[in-house]
């Protein structure tokens, strides 16, 4: 087997796992007869013609009185199975396919908001690092800051969806975050294969073929789930398709970079894809969330800012090299 193969089999395993626990949407609360008969009494005393009022923050994210009957259902059928006594209590459901969550000033999910948040300034920060220390001539640069704004863009909407879910900012947050593991997959075999050259000839020509053919997937991605199917599990392994493809290309440059140059920071790819695997595998683990807040999901957006800050800063080193390399040849 060769170390190719070696990198990719766990990239594939954990693909399968994720694959699996995707799959599953179905949530037994909505069909407990508590939690429908809580919330048809609420509608009927709370949202008739003088509906209680609702605080202005819950107004501006668009709680309505419905929505608050449901989330206020939630927690009392959810209080309710938890306070009987042994043997008799009952484990904690999911809801509309999410845990009961806590607000805090009317967002739904507040520490994914808030780890998502982390990871934007994440990517804020190394943009600023790459324009600061990296010359506009650097042929890669544009590639590098395109990345960060990919992830501005999907990190934004991972912020939206989590403070309010509806299916609008479902998609967006799902179209987001398709269009940036893609162009993850896009500048990775450029900087690699060092497409970004106008010599040889074949390089030009790859990389507008390369770029065209990443503009028909995506357009295709959008088309499918849009048009088509709505689908999760597809959209789970598309994803995961791109990332190992993606991952093992970086963790077999790290090698080939690494045997080249001897120094650590040649191997940082490797070190930060192995980083990503462990902090996905957070999602195989859901469980209630800690303090009706805390879940498996917001601990993944957690465990991705350090590597994200980790990346620039290879990013930056390796351009800072090829720079330095380029200098001493034209002498």
């Amino acid at each position: 087997m060769t170390a190719n193969s070696r990198l990719a089999w766990p990239l594939l395993f954990l693909a399968a796992l994720l694959l699996l626990a995707g799959s599953a949407h179905a949530s037994l609360g909505d069909r407990l007869p508590d939690f429908k008969e809580c919330v048809k009494v609420c509608k009927e005393v709370n949202c008739g013609d003088d509906p209680t009022p609702i605080p202005l923050h819950r107004r501006i994210l668009l709680w309505t009185c419905p929505a608050e009957c449901d989330h206020t259902c939630q927690h009392i059928v959810t209080d309710t199975r938890l306070a009987r006594d042994p043997p008799y209590r009952e484990p904690v459901v999911q809801f509309h396919g999410k845990w009961p969550f806590h607000r805090f000033l009317g967002l739904q999910e507040p520490f994914s908001v808030l780890f998502s948040l982390l990871n934007f300034l994440a990517h804020s920060v190394g943009m600023s690092l790459l324009r600061e220390r990296i010359p506009a001539s650097y042929a890669l640069r544009r590639y590098y800051l395109l990345f960060g704004y990919f992830g501005l863009v999907s990190w934004t909407a991972s912020m939206v969806f989590h403070a309010r879910d509806f299916p609008l900012t479902e998609k967006l947050d799902y179209f987001a975050a398709g269009a940036s593991v893609l162009y993850g997959l896009y500048y990775t075999p450029i900087r690699i294969f060092r497409l970004d050259h106008k010599s040889p000839a074949w390089k030009p020509a790859a990389r507008r073929y390369w770029t065209g053919l990443c503009i028909f997937l995506y357009t295709a991605h959008v088309a499918y789930l849009t048009l088509w199917s709505w689908d999760y599990t597809y959209n789970m392994a598309a994803n995961v398709a791109v990332g190992v493809l993606s991952n093992a290309m970086w963790s077999w440059f790290s090698v080939v970079r690494y045997q080249k140059l001897q120094r650590l920071w040649a191997v940082w790819p490797g070190l930060i894809v192995a980083w990503i695997i462990m902090a996905m595998g957070l999602e195989l683990f859901d469980f209630p969330p800690w303090g009706g807040m805390l879940d498996a999901h917001s601990l993944w957006h957690l465990g991705t800012v350090g590597p994200t800050v980790w990346w620039y800063n290879f990013l930056l080193r390796d351009a800072q090299e090829d720079l330095q390399s380029t200098r001493l040849k034209a002498k």
